[in-house]
């Protein structure tokens, strides 16, 4: 199954894709957004141009687990998208994927002024990979 992966930002949203058979999740890009109404129609276009068939947006937990105002927000964002789309909508925990984001970014020599640009994305990409993972190993 095609899944789209997202990284939710009043600023900046990234997008992911994974490959029908859902081994490997490969980062889009990032798009700027002004508001949540703008970032939800750019999901909703990028679902429909990569043939998503579900959205998996990333849940920003606090550090103990509970929800907090970001969380609140995303999930406003996700209902959103579920009322513009005919397409599931899942959550998943997104804690310490920005940290990671930038741990890659390090490890690749990326040049500061280009992370702020890539640091969505490969989170969304993040986001969507342990998706995947977790659904193939409770299939298992």
């Amino acid at each position: 199954m095609r899944i789209l992966g997202i990284d939710y930002g009043d600023a900046r949203v990234g997008f992911a894709v994974c490959d029908k058979s859902e081994i490997l999740a490969s980062g889009l890009h990032t798009v700027k957004v002004k508001g949540m109404t703008e970032a939800a129609e750019a999901a909703v276009k990028i679902a429909v141009d990569e043939g998503a068939e579900m959205i998996v947006v990333g849940m920003p937990l606090n550090m103990d687990g509970t929800r907090g105002e970001r969380a609140e927000k995303t999930e406003v964002f996700c209902s959103m998208l579920r009322d513009r789309i005919n397409l599931t909508v899942e959550t998943m925990d997104e804690r310490r994927t920005t940290v990671s984001a930038h741990n890659i970014m390090i490890e690749n020599g990326v040049k500061r002024g280009k992370k702020k640009a890539l640091v969505d994305t490969i989170s969304a990409e993040i986001i969507l990979q342990t998706f995947i993972d977790k659904r193939r190993n409770q299939a298992n």
